[in-house]
């Protein structure tokens, strides 16, 4: 009795060649004709997917050179490391890595402002965000449209940086390809949140300025040796601990949850990162301000939201419940083989 009605279904054949046929979770259901995703396994060494016709070094962008010679530069003064090497330049890179790759990219771009996991004081929250833009990685408005479309399409035509058009081309190549991105439907309409706050548009028009600032106080205090360390190694490490999450993450390692696309949870990662690594986790429940979900699951950013919590300056803390992993496990198998709903 009754109709039956046929909805969308994402279809994925992961790594390891199973085949995942699942329904979205998170998003209202809409008719299988309008939408229809088949992901096929990445090129893990490819540059860039041919069936896309991706020319990473033609038709750029302005944005797509400043980006390049940003990106290229930073590793261009790592050469010069072996030989400005002193322990106060090798302890500036470290610090430096840690205030902007913890606490201003995973800590605030990805949990706070991205996900909302937890809410900070007005004061706390811009300033954590300014330590993210000295990560060079983008302004948070940037950053934010970003990562919410990569959760909305994930590994899809439409996902930013999918290793489905070739390892290197999720790992950076998306940085330097802003036409392709706008292609793909990016508008940055999905960041109201932020571009309400004049803040964070100040950030978005000044963030060249205070790359600069902050370039000219490391001349001051340690010479080259400090711009070299303090600029150079310490944002390539930040660099690749981000992009190996859009990468890596979505090809090599374990999933633990039913959801539908292709990211792993990586050890290796997931200490490199400052937790971030724990990518199926995260893709699981993105709301969860804890991304290492087992106690043998290293995430540092999490220890530091905890500790935020129980001094009174993290609130709000939202985490899976039980209810929420039920549904998000193999065995329930409500996200597998679902054509159909009857109504």
């Amino acid at each position: 009795e009754g109709t039956t009605s046929v909805y969308s279904c994402k279809i994925i054949i992961s790594p390891s060649n199973k085949l995942h046929i699942s329904l979205p979770l998170y998003t209202n259901m809409i008719p299988l004709q309008n939408y229809y995703s088949m992901a096929l396994p990445p090129k893990p060494f490819s540059l860039a997917s041919t069936d896309q016709k991706i020319k990473l070094f033609k038709g750029w962008h302005a944005r797509d050179i400043l980006v390049a010679t940003v990106i290229s530069g930073m590793h261009l003064l790592c050469v010069y490391a072996p030989f400005t090497f002193s322990w106060s330049a090798f302890w500036l890179a470290i610090i430096l890595h840690v205030i902007t790759g913890m606490f201003g990219i995973t800590l605030s771009y990805h949990r706070n402002l991205t996900h909302q996991s937890f809410k900070l004081p007005k004061c706390l929250e811009y300033l954590f965000a300014y330590f993210g833009l000295h990560a060079l990685q983008g302004d948070p408005i940037f950053w934010v449209s970003t990562h919410r479309y990569h959760h909305k399409f994930t590994d899809t035509d439409q996902d930013p940086h999918s290793p489905l058009e070739g390892f290197w081309y999720s790992h950076f190549g998306w940085l330097v390809n802003y036409n392709h991105l706008l292609s793909k439907g990016e508008t940055f309409m999905n960041v109201k949140d932020l571009e309400r706050q004049s803040y964070y548009v100040f950030l978005q028009r000044s963030v060249v300025l205070h790359i600069y600032l902050l370039a000219a106080l490391l001349y001051v205090f340690g010479g080259f040796p400090f711009i070299v360390w303090g600029m150079g190694v310490r944002t390539v490490i930040t660099y690749h601990a981000t992009f190996m999450v859009n990468s890596v993450c979505h090809i090599w390692g374990h999933q633990a949850w039913n959801t539908g696309d292709l990211s792993k949870n990586n050890w290796f990662v997931g200490v490199y990162s400052f937790g971030e690594g724990w990518h199926n986790n995260h893709h699981a429940f993105a709301f969860s301000a804890r991304h290492g979900l087992e106690w043998w699951q290293i995430d540092t950013t999490w220890y530091v939201i905890k500790l935020l919590e129980r001094v009174g300056l993290a609130t709000d803390v939202k985490l899976p419940t039980e209810t929420h992993k039920q549904k998000m496990s193999f065995k329930n198998g409500v996200n597998d083989m679902s054509f159909q709903q009857s109504t």
